[in-house]
């Protein structure tokens, strides 16, 4: 039996995780692992507004950390993906005759992509904000912020986890500058009543001005306007008012949302093709309440372990794990001395209970650096198992009507995601 080819597209914290997962759980000697990245690095996302901010991260080169787990690293920009030939193409780093292009072919296709700033159509926000989404993008803002002189305004436009975190780690670092940031709705108002009174007591004490009810229509390079015409100033306008997916998604014949998310079910596995899986913010996945699950590390890490077991158990004929996915808190970072910790139901609404202050900042620092961790050391340090596998590779087919559909290939019942 030839080896099952297993591709992973993303090496963020849910591929780089379920790609660990897998070699962990499956025989080399029965799957090959390719892990495809753009960059050479992982990127700890939920830290990127301490990098812009000033902040120097750890390097986490991708390479040493997948050495001797079996998983094959390409670092290559994934480029377009046949999810009916079961095929994805890649461009690797320029060669002497320019870059180089190349056709991965999977049995079992583990989409990642992830997602980046979404400036959702608003003039000039792509041209003159900053956004804090990726690597680059905080680079950036961190070279605009060097450059700025006492008194000077920096903006950040969103009022959720991202805009909130963005502003107070800016204005701890740099007090000379003045900092606002403005809110379609109430500062905090997805928060507790003490979480709220704790994010405004914060904001005072670091000097930060909220803009509350306000929306952001058009962004110029020294200012933005409001929808009731007001001006706001802004020497650096940070634009965090949500995520958008990678778009390679959409130009397939995989089932896709209105936003462009791959359609999957509890198990993570697309409901259209059996033989893709997406995990993190590339999935539309239904949580508890029937609700999807936002966008966050908080759903892509159990997502990316549902994935990963549920694939080894298909293929080792296991019994397929399915377990429900719930929220238990949300974790905000305010600055590097202050926190808060939203505890929430199992479908993400805040409870009355919160913790704030310095040890909700290291409860925090405490999920980062495990999450980093649980990237950092892929296999856990652990053996590979030993169960061969039981489903023979697929068969290459043509298109959508040619596949075969047994009952396990089937997309399971509907139960809450996991």
């Amino acid at each position: 039996m030839q080896q099952h080819r297993i591709v992973v597209l993303g090496a963020g914290y849910t591929g780089a995780i379920a790609a660990g997962r897998l070699a962990r759980r499956l025989r080399r000697d029965d799957v090959s692992i390719v892990l495809v990245n753009a960059e050479p690095d992982f990127v700890e996302r939920v830290r990127l507004h301490q990098l812009a901010a000033g902040q120097d991260l750890r390097p986490r080169p991708l390479a040493e950390m997948f050495a001797g787990t079996g998983v094959d690293l390409r670092i290559a920009k994934v480029t377009a993906v046949d999810a009916d030939r079961r095929t994805v193409s890649v461009t690797g780093p320029a060669a002497a005759h320019g870059p180089r292009t190349e056709e991965l072919p999977y049995d079992t296709l583990v989409y990642a992509l992830g997602s980046g700033g979404n400036d959702h159509g608003v003039p000039g926000a792509a041209e003159h904000a900053h956004d804090i989404a990726g690597r680059p993008g905080a680079l950036r803002l961190r070279e605009r912020l060097v450059r700025l002189t006492a008194g000077e305004r920096v903006l950040v436009v969103g009022g959720g986890l991202t805009g909130v975190e963005a502003a107070t780690e800016i204005a701890e670092a740099r007090p000379d500058l003045a900092v606002a940031l403005a809110a379609r709705g109430g500062l905090g108002d997805w928060l507790s009543p003490g979480g709220r009174a704790h994010l405004r007591k914060v904001f005072a004490g670091l000097g930060i001005t909220a803009y509350e009810d306000t929306t952001v229509t058009a962004v110029e390079a020294d200012r933005v306007v409001t929808a009731d015409g007001t001006v706001l100033p802004a020497a650096a306008t940070v634009w965090a008012t949500g995520f958008a997916v990678h778009p390679i998604a959409r130009a397939t014949t995989l089932e896709v949302s209105a936003t462009g998310q791959i359609v999957v079910d509890e198990t993570m596995r697309s409901v259209s093709h059996p033989e893709v899986y997406a995990i993190g913010d590339a999935a539309l996945a239904t949580g508890p309440g029937d609700k999807p699950l936002r966008m966050s590390c908080a759903s892509g890490v159990p997502a990316a372990w549902q994935a990963a077991d549920a694939i080894a158990a298909r293929l080792t004929g296991r019994k397929v794990p399915k377990v429900p996915l719930r929220y238990f808190n949300q974790c905000v970072s305010l600055g590097r001395k202050d926190g808060l910790i939203q505890y929430v139901t199992a479908d993400d609404r805040a409870v009355r209970a919160a913790l704030t202050g310095r040890l909700a900042a290291r409860y925090k620092e405490l999920v980062c650096k495990g999450a980093a961790w649980g990237v950092a050391n892929p296999t856990n340090g652990l053996p590979t198992r030993r169960r061969p596998l039981t489903e023979p590779r697929p068969a290459p087919h043509a298109g959508p009507a040619e596949r075969p559909r047994s009952a396990e290939a089937a997309p399971a019942a509907k139960t809450p995601a996991a």
